[in-house]
């Protein structure tokens, strides 16, 4: 048998031998040099971890990216890294519909109309109309005339601007404009004011001439059907009638001394408001100049000889005609909008009896209402939060 061991054997040998050792040399050459390049090749080679080799991973597909979660569903949890592997800083989520919003800030000038608050600081150059105009961006100043009979209606009740302002004094006015344009409301005409038209939150004005601070902040007391304007004091801006001949309005926009030669005393109400005797007294007319007065009713005091005038009424009932007395407090007909009106609203006028026209608040008595107990704590939260934004950093 052939002897296949690796050891080869040795050279040299009897005569004769030489050509066999040399056929055996050269296989064992060769299986040392296989040996030796295994060997060298196993310490060349890089380590592998312990434990069975993975094969090969296939190539990855592109994967549709993830549906939204739905709308108040969690965001999934991030898979976990790989050991030894870099974090990656996942880009910020977008806020969820009804995440908290930043704090309600005063918008500025210039911004697009809708409900949003705006602020404007006015120092009185001339004309009320024309200084606030002048602080309006130019986008806005179609509103100038609209939100200065507003302003107008607040600060009516403690000065007369016409007269009582002076160069300097200083203004600031906390609003909100409605999102359609004035050429797109009734206008403000005499017997009543414009459907929509800026709504104040708030306002400060220094009077150089009665040397204070004149203040109005828009609150509605829980309970009540109207939001109205206090004082920073929380005493109410307009006064009250004692014997008013209505209840229930949401505001006096037009009196005797606002300077717009108005006969009377507007109440925005509601149409369907009651309507009631300011005295004892009798229905002398009714339902005349149709046309501009509407449905109305005349009634004459049976003490004093005063008459009272009721314009823009819903209906004048058939039993008030002219001769049926009433008492003080009776019920003689219900608000409207009636006539040459271009909003739901009461015109009372008061005459003395040879014609003259008087100032109700002037020769009647009157009232104001202040905020007490919790309706006064609400208050003073709401003016904290408006005064922040009403008022300028110096």
């Amino acid at each position: 048998m052939v002897n296949l061991s690796i050891d080869p054997p040795p050279f040299g040998g009897g005569p004769g031998g030489g050509g066999l050792a040399r056929w055996l040399v050269y296989p064992a050459l060769l299986v040392v040099g296989l040996a030796g390049g295994f060997v060298a090749g196993r310490k060349t080679a890089p380590r592998l971890p312990a434990g069975p080799v993975a094969a090969a991973p296939a190539p990855a597909r592109p994967q549709p990216p993830p549906a939204p979660p739905a709308a108040g569903a969690p965001a999934p949890a991030p898979a976990p890294a790989a050991p030894g592997s870099a974090a990656v800083a996942a880009a910020p989520a977008a806020p969820a519909g009804n995440a908290a919003q930043p704090p309600a800030a005063v918008t500025p000038p210039g911004a697009p109309q809708g409900p949003l608050v705006r602020r404007i600081s006015v120092t009185l150059q001339g004309p009320l109309e024309e200084s606030i105009s002048r602080a309006l961006p130019e986008a806005e100043r179609s509103w100038g005339e609209e939100l200065t009979q507003v302003v107008n209606r607040l600060l009516v009740w403690s000065m007369q601007v016409s007269r009582d302002g002076r160069k300097g004094d200083k203004l600031e006015v906390l609003y909100e404009l409605p999102t359609a344009q004035p050429s797109e409301v009734q206008a403000i005409g005499d017997a009543g004011p414009a459907s929509k038209e800026p709504t104040v939150l708030a306002l400060r004005y220094g009077s150089q001439k009665l040397g204070k601070l004149l203040t109005a902040y828009r609150f509605k007391p829980e309970g009540a059907p109207f939001a109205r304007y206090y004082t920073a004091e929380g005493v109410e801006v307009e006064e009250h009638l004692q014997d008013s001949p209505v209840e229930g309005y949401e505001q006096i926009t037009s009196l005797l001394r606002d300077g717009r030669r108005h006969k009377g005393v507007d109440y925005k109400t509601p149409v369907g408001t009651p309507v009631k005797a300011p005295f004892d007294g009798q229905i002398t007319r009714r339902n005349w100049h149709f046309g501009a007065n509407g449905n109305c009713l005349e009634l004459v005091d049976a003490k004093s000889g005063r008459h009272a005038i009721f314009l823009h009424l819903e209906a004048a009932p058939k039993e008030m005609q002219p001769g049926t007395k009433v008492a003080k407090g009776q019920v003689i007909a219900k608000s409207g909008n009636s006539g040459h009106s271009t909003a739901p609203h009461l015109h009372y006028q008061l005459e003395a009896p040879d014609g003259r026209v008087l100032d109700p608040f002037a020769v009647l008595p009157t009232r104001q209402v202040k905020l007490d107990g919790a309706s006064k704590g609400a208050f003073d939260q709401e003016r904290s939060r408006l005064e922040p934004m009403l008022i300028a950093k110096r």
